[in-house]
């Protein structure tokens, strides 16, 4: 099956997409599955997997969630329950374990946007390794090449903050087709990955739009 593991919708501040026009795209380009990932919230995707079921799609909705820490993004799958930002990475994994979600690793090397570096200390159960919001490939390339030396598995994502850039990352996932099953094969490295970059004037448009919303941040204008 084919999925789309990092997904931002409008519960992510710098997102533009609304769930159920994500849902319907993710369905149009033949996607079997999406992992739901808003920033230090669950709400987009337990809403996500709540619409998909009402709506009778024949898609997977994994909730899910990036939680910011200390020292950079984890992404936890399979979760529905927020978890607090702003703790050790340490401390991420070992919640993320309480509540059974699958601990990943996203943009591990994209220091601009709050990647975590060195994963080596961490337990997690796979990895980032093509992230379609790069400019070039080698933070991609030195994720997976992190990933081999540690024998940990690897994973794709598009990041999408617009909905015409879902399905850029694919992660290709051998599982009978339920929730649970997935993120089992996940864990057990029963994926295969490939995607393509997101076009360069739709990254710079996002990075513009990310400028002006700090500035207004900065000087205290309020942030739609």
């Amino acid at each position: 099956m084919r999925f789309d593991l990092h997904i931002h919708s409008t519960h992510s501040r710098d997102s533009r997409s609304p769930i159920d026009s994500i849902l319907k795209h993710a369905v149009d380009i033949g996607l079997d599955g999406i992992a739901i990932c808003d920033h230090d919230t669950t709400r987009g995707g337990v809403i996500g997997e709540e619409r998909a079921e009402e709506l009778g799609l024949p898609l997977i909705v994994i909730p899910g969630i990036e939680i910011t820490t200390t020292k950079g993004h984890l992404i936890a799958l399979g979760v529905r329950e927020d978890i607090p930002p702003k703790q050790t990475p340490q401390e991420t994994v070992a919640r993320i374990r309480e509540l059974g979600g699958v601990v990943v690793v996203p943009h591990p090397f994209k220091r601009l946007c709050h990647g975590i570096g060195d994963f080596s200390d961490l337990d997690v159960d796979a990895v980032e390794i093509f992230n379609s919001r790069f400019i070039t490939g080698e933070a991609n390339r030195k994720a997976e090449r992190m990933a081999l030396e540690m024998g940990i598995p690897a994973v794709a994502g598009s990041d999408a903050h617009v909905v015409p850039m879902i399905g850029y990352a694919v992660t290709e996932i051998s599982a009978e087709r339920n929730l649970q099953a997935v993120l089992d094969a996940i864990r057990d490295g029963k994926t295969r990955v490939y995607g393509k970059r997101t076009p360069i004037k739709v990254f710079a448009a996002q990075m513009i739009r990310g400028w002006c919303r700090r500035v207004k941040e900065i000087l205290g204008i309020k942030v739609e």
